[in-house]
């Protein structure tokens, strides 16, 4: 399928939703609105993107995470709730990645010395996190519990605590985040 072929296709996707009056939402782009006056309006997304990387033996803690994010006005991303199914998973998340402001990265006991997807999104996080400004902030470790942190993650970067206090380490998460993203 040439380039052309496949913006006709998504063309015809986006209208055909737009006719039918659904609101259709690219991720990563905006939100097409059906609009009686103009036909259809598009909102660019605004809201800082946010991928949440996690072990599943934590995903009820990356899912309260996903929850508050949202709730605070960000544009979380986690695996369960945006791939869809029949998705190219592994390239989803890479371009997932790729388009966030943000990579949290979840640290727990049940995280550091699992081998895995999540070691995988941190590597790729990493390589990605080369094409950023030195001072910007991308790589964001949280710890869950009081695990061990990787040391080539804390030789470099800060990390924050979401125990014993949970509310504490989401509200300097997020203060962080609007700092960087005003």
């Amino acid at each position: 399928m040439t380039d052309c072929e496949a913006c006709e296709q998504l063309s015809q996707i986006v209208m055909s939703g737009l006719r039918a009056g659904r609101v259709v939402e690219i991720e990563g782009l905006g939100t097409f609105h059906p609009d009686p006056l103009l036909g259809v309006r598009f909102e660019p997304r605004r809201q800082p993107q946010v991928f949440i990387a996690y072990v599943k033996e934590d995903e009820a803690k990356a899912a309260r995470l996903y929850t508050d994010l949202a709730a605070a006005g960000f544009e979380p991303w986690m695996d369960v709730r945006k791939l869809l199914p029949g998705q190219n998973w592994p390239r989803a998340i890479e371009n997932a990645i790729e388009s966030s402001d943000f990579f949290v990265a979840c640290f727990s006991n049940n995280s550091v010395h699992k081998k895995g997807g999540f070691q995988a999104e941190i590597r790729y996080a990493l390589d990605c996190a080369r094409q950023i400004p030195l001072d910007d902030i991308f790589i964001v470790p949280v710890r869950f519990d009081e695990c061990e942190m990787p040391r080539s993650i804390s030789l470099h970067l800060q990390y924050i605590d979401f125990f014993p206090d949970p509310a504490r380490g989401l509200d300097r998460l997020i203060a962080m985040m609007r700092r960087k993203n005003p």
